[in-house]
């Protein structure tokens, strides 16, 4: 096998490989042989059709078929041999094949790119410190206690108030004919939690229970569904059923609801602090990565190999055509919007940019995946789970889902050897507002 290799622009390689036309010729001997030995044509008994039957007839495919397979296992050792590493499969395209002369092809690719770190001490960092208050911890159970509303009817005589649960029988029509999702009978919601549009709401508010009432409502300019938006109908409501919120009780039962099985109040609370302070580890962490993250992208101009910009954008074109169909914009591909590549390419540049850095980052720190990190990862997930072996035995079992997770710990361990380099500085703030993600404010953009 021979191999030349040519720089075409930036990344991209032209690779020509040449394979001597014995060896070509004896993979298609060896391929036809075996053809022969199964064939079984009319007029021939079976396994006794004469090679030049079977040449005549399966020939080209089969020349094709080797040609296929010696491209993609020669290519392989070629670039093995000549120590490259494609950033994207290659493209590959046969030059010559005939009977009688050497097989050539080409591959052409684009390789990673070669460059050096920065220096991370110059990277300047914010990172939020916060306390847990006992306040913080009185909020966090009050949430918790909404979660968990607990709703009695309301008597014959009451009327409909906000954030009371309905149960209602309605259909609407607009110009005097129905349209699709305008009627529902038994339909539960919540009154003021914008499930229903804002004036369906409204006629809610002081209807009495069993009142049937009639009533206009229009649809916002940008509601979901593109055929009604600005349009208004007319209802036909009738309320069957009034339920009101009560905020339940801090005893035994709610304890149990979220885990706590003894110890009571105190037991409770203790279990809310441990769980605020895992959240709060995690944002201050999280506020602490985002930095690095477009820090270290400042910090490197690198050529970033057009293959993996253009699969990182298709990736991000396909999560917005989920999201368009999840919320209305079609059930499928005819109906989705033909999104152009200029509206992702920004962001999936800096995805890959901030990729390859991380990658070099674990290259020269010679990082292998934290067995104990991966392990506690996997652990957490399965924990939401009601059976979590299950979960835990699937990924052990699973290389592609278990590389998922040992690539993130990977990236986490690139980050914390940044984050040793780097200038922290601590930045005192509140755990209300490093949940909000408000803890940095304009800190971070003036750095």
């Amino acid at each position: 096998m021979k191999i030349s290799i040519e720089t075409t622009t930036g990344l991209e390689r032209r690779m020509t490989i040449l394979i001597p036309s014995e060896s070509f010729e004896e993979k298609i001997k060896e391929k036809l042989t075996r053809a022969s030995d199964q064939a079984n044509l009319p007029g021939f008994r079976p396994g006794k059709v004469p090679m030049r039957e079977i040449r005549r007839r399966y020939g080209a495919a089969v020349r094709a078929e080797v040609a296929g397979e010696l491209m993609q296992s020669s290519f392989i050792e070629a670039i093995q041999e000549e120590e490259l590493q494609p950033a994207g499969s290659p493209n590959l395209e046969v030059l010559k094949m005939d009977p009688g002369i050497d097989f050539e092809f080409t591959a052409v690719f684009e390789v990673f790119p070669s460059f050096r770190l920065g220096d991370f001490s110059d990277v300047s960092i914010k990172k939020p410190v916060a306390k847990i208050v006992e306040s913080d911890i009185e909020d966090a159970i009050d949430r918790l206690r909404k979660q968990k509303l607990e709703w009695d009817e309301v008597e014959a005589e009451g009327v409909c108030e906000e954030e009371d649960r309905v149960t209602v029988d309605f259909s609407g029509s607009i110009d005097e004919e129905e349209f699709e999702g305008g009627a529902g009978e038994d339909v539960v919601f919540v009154v003021g939690a914008k499930q229903m549009i804002e004036d369906f709401d409204q006629a809610l508010i002081g209807m009495a229970l069993k009142e049937e009432k009639s009533f206009d409502a229009k649809f916002p300019e940008d509601y979901q569904a593109e055929e009604l938006q600005g349009k208004t109908a007319v209802f036909q409501l009738t309320l069957k059923k009034l339920e009101r919120s009560r905020i339940p009780e801090l005893n035994e039962d709610f304890f149990k609801a979220f885990g706590v099985e003894e110890g009571g109040l105190d037991a409770f609370r203790t279990r809310v602090s441990e769980n605020m302070g895992s959240e709060l580890d995690a944002a201050c962490a999280n506020e602490v990565k985002k930095q690095i993250i477009d820090k270290i992208n400042e910090l490197h101009e690198i050529q970033l190999p057009q293959v993996m910009v253009k699969s990182e954008i298709d990736v991000m074109k396909q999560q917005m055509l989920q999201q368009f169909q999840m919320y209305g914009g079609g059930g499928n591909d005819s109906s989705a919007p033909d999104l152009p590549d200029d509206m992702f390419k920004e962001e999936a540049e800096k995805r890959v940019s901030v990729g390859l850095i991380m990658r070099q980052i674990v290259s020269e720190g010679d990082m292998q995946p934290d067995s104990e990190k991966v392990k506690s990862k996997i652990e957490e997930i399965a924990s939401q789970y009601p059976e979590p072996e299950k979960v835990i035995n699937f990924y052990y079992g699973n290389h592609e889902q278990l590389r998922q997770i040992e690539n993130s710990i990977l990236e986490d361990q690139a980050i914390d050897s940044v984050v040793e380099k780097a200038n922290i500085v601590e930045l005192e703030t509140t755990y209300e507002d490093v949940m909000a993600g408000r803890a940095l404010g304009s800190e971070v953009e003036e750095n």
